[in-house]
Formats: structure tokens, C-alpha cells, sequence
């Protein structure tokens, strides 16, 4: 149930399985980074939807292959990398969808909606 929400609809399974697919082809420290970013991101709940963490395995995929240090893309703090990272996918978030709906639904309610 939280995998939907902070996913979205049930056809973004197919892209999640993806997603973690490519995931586990990573070297296994940026694999490591990766999962602990993705732990914290559903923790705290900014949504951001399936293409957030296809981003983020982008990101890292790139790395990995430039050999990129994961200090040298993260920076010094991983929670302001991770806030940072997640405020670009806000308005995509589960939390803002149902804010939407719960919006339309009064809406239509009272007798102002479509």
C-alpha cells in the first residue's frame, strides 16, 4: 500500500521492477548508496513518483561508469542531497495528488465542481 502512494498508480510497478533491476547491476557501493537514498526517500514521504528513483539510478549508473567518487556526487551531507534531489519531483508527489483529489472531491460535494 505505501509503494502505491508513494509510487503512484499501479502501472508504475512494471518501471519499479525496472528501476530496482538496474539498481542491483550497480557496483556495490554506489548500489549501497542507492538503497540507503531510496530507504530515506520513502521515509520521509516526498513522493516524486517511479521517475524520481529512475533519476536517481541515472545519476548513480553515470557515476559508476565515470567513476565518480559517491562523496564527490552527494557532496558532505546525504540528508541535504537527498532534500534537494526530492524537491525537484514535489509536485509530483503522492501527498500532493490526494491533496488534489480530496480538493475536487469537496468541490464536486458542494456543488462547485465538474
Amino acid at each position: 500500500m505505501f509503494i502505491e502512494k508513494a509510487l503512484g498508480d499501479l502501472g508504475d510497478k512494471r518501471r519499479w521492477r525496472q528501476y530496482r533491476a538496474r539498481v542491483r547491476q550497480l557496483p556495490q557501493s554506489h548500489r549501497t548508496a542507492v538503497e540507503a537514498f531510496e530507504r530515506y526517500l520513502m521515509g520521509s514521504g516526498p513522493g516524486g513518483g517511479v521517475s524520481m528513483f529512475e533519476d536517481l539510478a541515472d545519476l548513480f549508473e553515470q557515476s559508476a561508469a565515470d567513476r565518480t567518487p559517491i562523496r564527490e556526487v552527494v557532496g558532505a551531507d546525504p540528508v541535504e542531497f537527498s532534500e534537494t534531489f526530492a524537491r525537484n519531483y514535489a509536485e509530483d508527489s503522492w501527498h500532493n495528488r490526494e491533496r488534489e483529489r480530496l480538493i475536487n472531491a469537496i468541490e464536486r460535494a458542494t456543488g462547485r465542481g465538474n
